[in-house]
């Protein structure tokens, strides 16, 4: 044991060595660019990686960090996680006020020790450790030091030199050595700005960055985690819970996914074998019989997290999920592929970055990727139907905002694929309104509405249905805020899961809807889909605008006027049409005492230079100027 710590205590007296001491922990020698829009800087951080195997690797990280405010806490990013194969072998920080000064030291014991996952999930062997530190004063500065070992060779830590906003970088460097036998690729993404240096031997590749100034979020721009510059490493030769493989290509990944992660799974019970088969008895069509065995396994189990060892890939066997009546995404959806086996449907296991990021898998450098698994229905004529397994409220082949609208890696017997999953087209995301509204000769409102929401529209509502009344009386009025003192008569919503649309009848009333200004009264006509959203405005956008998902609305409201007022003067009818989208608004005078009020607005999704965000932004404010228009009525 003293000759380790002996070899432990070297190998970090080395890492402190490559860091000079002078002006490192004081925050007054941060150059000015970089404490331009900064919550935090790093200032100097060193990844060192060395792969020993296949299935050994050690690794050395070290950060000094200076925080400026309260919202620069979390970058100091004081976490090491561990588990049965990664261990801990060295961790300590080191705090020091504005001057440099040392105040405190944190030892391995001192640091936060709980489960690296949420409750939600059932049981997990993965935890972290991380420091809890309430500063007196700022800016203040950490000194992190970690050192762990780990058997589990599949995942390399990458190269993210900025993993927030507001956080600049002076000097950022990482290292991975590896042995004769072993290749190691690489990937760069979103360095065109900085200037990387890299150092490339025999058996190890160095990166270095310095002088990275802090980015501002700014909206409709692309997602951090996506703009973010990044180096993806792994290792073609890698070991995970003891199953080693040689990986190059994307159908190499698959092919060992399916066979030693997935294949030996799949031990369905005769029973469920037999019910699953009588349940698609006589049905000729495929969509049908996996909609029945969907809507069995939504009936039947319910998503726990579970994260133990390799279990943080492989799923549960079939057979014991078919027992529980629970799993995780990987268990659910292999469990689902199974019993549509059984009904003589194929289908696929995927893996894919999920969340609103629409983030995707590399499809050109094969590694370990995503955090998420959906099943993937092939079709030979039309789209792939894609199943979230999770959920037991979500209709077939709905994905929603969730996993849409990205590449995938489809894993079957012959190999893995990248494939892109279901995007939601403008015409696809559409609600159409359709209401009628009578205004009194005191200027009070009654209006019904019938709403119907499909596409990713559909995914922005169909949660409703599980909300209390009191809850949805409180969305409503949220809805309509722009209407004073709105009170909610009925709401009936339904959510038709077979042919994907979620449907609001509401009915409400209002006082005072219209302002009655001596013998005139004006009457705002856009009553049920007012637009109030101006995106911000940036003096100098730096980022480029990013517009994720497209949809449609289309608004017919019949209003009946007050019956002791005419029309004195109307606006005119609108078109606009632009590359990120349209709007129309025409007024058709039915008699004399109806107006049918016609509204339509498109929004395109699609990337645009930093240069069209004004543009943009002018658009949406044109709309909201004409959802404002109202209508001048005189006293007869």
């Amino acid at each position: 044991m003293k000759v380790k710590y002996f070899i432990v205590s070297a190998l970090l007296l080395l890492v402190f060595s490559a860091f000079p001491q002078d002006n490192l922990y004081t925050s007054y020698s941060i150059p000015d660019d970089l404490l331009e829009n900064a919550n935090a800087v790093v200032r100097k951080s060193s990844i060192d990686i060395t792969l020993k195997s296949a299935s050994e690797m050690h690794v050395i990280e070290k950060r000094v960090v200076t925080v400026f405010n309260k919202q620069g806490d979390d970058n100091v990013d004081a976490i090491v996680y561990y588990d049965n194969n990664e261990r801990i072998i060295e961790l300590q920080a080191l705090v020091f006020d504005a001057f440099g000064k040392q105040i405190k030291k944190i030892k391995k014991k001192d640091f936060k020790d709980v489960s690296a996952v949420d409750g939600g999930t059932l049981y997990s062997d993965s935890r972290v450790k991380y420091l809890e530190y309430t500063p007196i004063s700022y800016p203040y500065t950490v000194e992190f030091i970690s050192e762990t070992t780990n058997r589990n060779t599949a995942f390399i830590q990458p190269f993210y030199p900025v993993n927030d906003y507001h956080l600049s970088v002076e000097s950022s460097s990482y290292n991975i050595s590896y042995p004769q036998g072993i290749a190691v690729r690489t990937k760069e993404k979103n360095f065109e700005n900085l200037d990387l240096e890299k150092e490339e031997l025999n058996s190890s590749i160095s990166f270095k960055v310095k002088n990275v100034e802090a980015i501002k979020p700014e909206d409709y721009s692309p997602s951090f985690s996506v703009m973010a510059p990044r180096i993806l490493v792994a290792s073609n030769q890698f070991s995970l819970e003891g199953v080693k493989t040689k990986v190059e290509s994307w159908n190499d990944f698959g092919k060992w996914m399916y066979h030693d992660l997935i294949k030996n799974t799949h031990d369905l019970p005769a029973g469920t074998r037999s019910a699953i088969q009588s349940l698609v008895e006589g049905e000729t069509d495929d969509i049908e019989k996996a909609k029945k065995v969907y809507q069995f396994v939504q009936d039947k189990v319910r998503y726990i997290s579970v994260q133990v060892g390799i279990g943080g890939w492989k799923p549960f066997n079939v057979s014991k999920v078919d027992r529980l009546g629970y799993g995780d995404c990987k268990a659910l959806t292999n469990y689902t592929m199974a019993l549509l086996k059984a009904a003589g449907v194929e289908s696929y296991y995927t893996v894919v970055y999920a969340r609103g990021s629409q983030r995707s898998i590399e499809k050109d450098f094969a590694a370990m990727q995503g955090n998420h698994v959906i099943l993937n229905i092939p079709q030979e004529n039309g789209e792939d139907i894609w199943l979230e397994c999770t959920s037991q409220k979500l209709p077939f082949g709905f994905i929603g905002d969730f996993t849409d609208d990205r590449d995938a890696l489809v894993i079957t017997p012959q190999g893995g694929r990248i494939e892109h999953t279901k995007k939601y087209e403008v015409e696809e995301s559409l609600q159409t309104i359709k209401g009628t509204c009578n205004i009194s000769n005191e200027g009070a409102i009654e209006a019904k509405v019938t709403v119907v929401s499909k596409g990713i529209q559909y995914d922005d509502k169909y949660w409703l249905e599980s909300e209390t009344d009191r809850d949805l009386d409180t969305h409503y009025k949220k809805r309509w805020r722009y209407i004073n003192g709105l009170s909610i008569d009925a709401m009936v919503i339904n959510n038709d899961r077979d042919n994907i649309e979620f449907i609001e009848d509401v009915s409400f009333k209002a006082s005072n809807y219209s302002k009655i200004i001596g013998d005139r009264m004006l009457l705002p006509l856009n009553v049920l889909n007012r637009n109030r959203h101006v995106p911000d405005r940036y003096r100098s956008r730096k980022l480029p605008l990013q517009i994720k998902r497209g949809f449609k609305d289309v608004d017919t409201v019949e209003i009946k006027l007050p019956t002791d007022y005419k029309i004195e003067s109307q606006p005119k009818n609108v078109s606009i049409e632009n590359k990120y989208g349209s709007y129309k608004m025409e007024l058709e005078i039915k008699d004399e005492s109806t107006i049918i009020y016609n509204r339509e607005f498109i929004v395109r999704d699609g990337d645009f230079p930093k240069e069209d965000y004004d543009g943009f932004r002018d658009f949406y404010k044109e709309v909201s100027k004409q959802d404002n228009a109202k209508i001048a009525l005189i006293k007869k």
